[in-house]
């Protein structure tokens, strides 16, 4: 990852700190109520929310762990899986539960907690991801490619749960701070780890 990543990372976290103690404030609940104006009813962008759904998201990461195992033999990267997709989601129902935000009143409304919204955590954990792993010995243009589909989807799938009234604008900003903050703390294991075993010449 180039260098900026890591300063970034630890801003993303101080976002999610700064949310998590002024969410209640006039200010936050005011910005989440003009942003869900703006969104609520969008069905374009709702649409996204399917592709941040637990069952698309586990049926990516055994395609991309079935991938590391036999076509690129990188054991190492099935694990950088386990600990972004499952330790990630497991990060998400923790905080969620220290936190204890309700969620948007309408009907029908989900019984589980709010923030941090867990498609926003696990769309940008689950994108960057593959991103990142696919970008590993590809050409500039390609990497270029796979960023702009990751941070695009990402961002779509956040939205889609304030136009579908599931989140407030909070709980995704929320999302995707702690999201890239865990993302960068797993990339920094894999990448130290890589240069600890780089075979020797």
């Amino acid at each position: 990852m180039k260098k900026w990543s890591y300063p970034l990372a630890i801003l993303t976290l101080i976002v999610f700190f700064a949310l998590r103690l002024t969410y209640q404030s006039d200010m936050i609940l005011s910005f989440d109520k003009k942003v869900a104006e703006i969104l609520f009813g969008n069905r374009f962008i709702e649409i996204f929310h399917y592709i941040g759904e637990p069952k698309f998201v586990v049926g990516v990461a055994i395609i991309l762990i079935l991938y590391l195992a036999w076509r690129a033999k990188n054991y190492r990267g099935m694990l950088f899986v386990v600990l972004t997709f499952a330790v990630g989601n497991v990060l998400n129902q923790m905080l969620k539960k220290w936190v204890q935000r309700q969620r948007p009143d309408i009907e029908d409304q989900l019984t589980s907690f709010s923030f941090p919204s867990g498609h926003a955590m696990s769309g940008i954990l689950y994108l960057f991801t593959v991103a990142y792993l696919l970008s590993e010995n590809n050409t500039k243009a390609r990497q270029i490619q796979l960023w702009i589909g990751a941070v695009v989807l990402t961002i779509l799938i956040g939205l889609s749960r304030v136009a579908g009234a599931r989140h407030f604008a909070s709980d995704v900003l929320a999302g995707w701070s702690i999201g890239y903050t865990w993302f960068i703390i797993c990339v920094f294991w894999y990448e130290r780890r890589k240069r600890l075993f780089k075979p020797k010449n």
